[in-house]
């Protein structure tokens, strides 16, 4: 809420804090673009780790199987925002190297779940390890205060542009 007074000297105060908010966005834009370039970079990096011919969405597909557990190929489309058709596909090739398997679903045996393969498994674990070792790297200096911080802001970011489920 902006608060007007009648003196002329409050108007160019008002059109700085604008231009503050502005430029602050500006900066948090630019900051978070370089961050995701370096995000994808990285992510590229790992999932030639996994395989060398595995695509970073397919990383990620793996990311999120390991962290939920099995799930059918609709729940993981549902978690990543993407169509069926597209996951389809990089389940597909994981299945193809030997990442993952399907399984009859517990709940609705017409269905399938998703999930690792004890291979999969365990090369997902080495290339967590090695991306947990490159944020010790990046951010080991860092006071732990500082850390928990940067995870609060961006839990808060992640919520501000998620649903809200928390499975983002």
């Amino acid at each position: 809420m902006v608060v007007m007074s009648n003196t002329s000297d409050d108007v160019p105060e008002l059109a700085e804090v604008g231009d503050d908010v502005d430029a602050a966005l500006q900066h948090v834009e630019h900051q978070l673009s370089m961050f995701w370039r370096r995000a994808r970079s990285l992510s590229y990096q790992l999932s030639r780790q996994v395989h060398p011919d595995m695509d970073p969405a397919a990383y990620g597909l793996l990311s999120i199987i390991r962290k939920e557990g099995p799930l059918r190929l609709t729940e993981l489309a549902s978690c990543i925002g993407v169509g069926k058709p597209s996951v389809s596909r990089q389940i597909a090739f994981l299945e193809s190297i030997g990442m993952v398997y399907k399984e009859a679903d517990p709940q609705d045996g017409r269905a399938q779940s998703i999930r690792l393969t004890p291979s999969g498994e365990e090369k997902m674990q080495q290339v967590q390890d090695a991306r947990r070792q490159v944020f010790r790297e990046r951010l080991g200096e860092w006071p732990l205060e500082e850390i928990q911080t940067l995870a609060d802001y961006i839990g808060r970011l992640n919520a501000a542009y998620g649903d809200g489920s928390g499975k983002d």
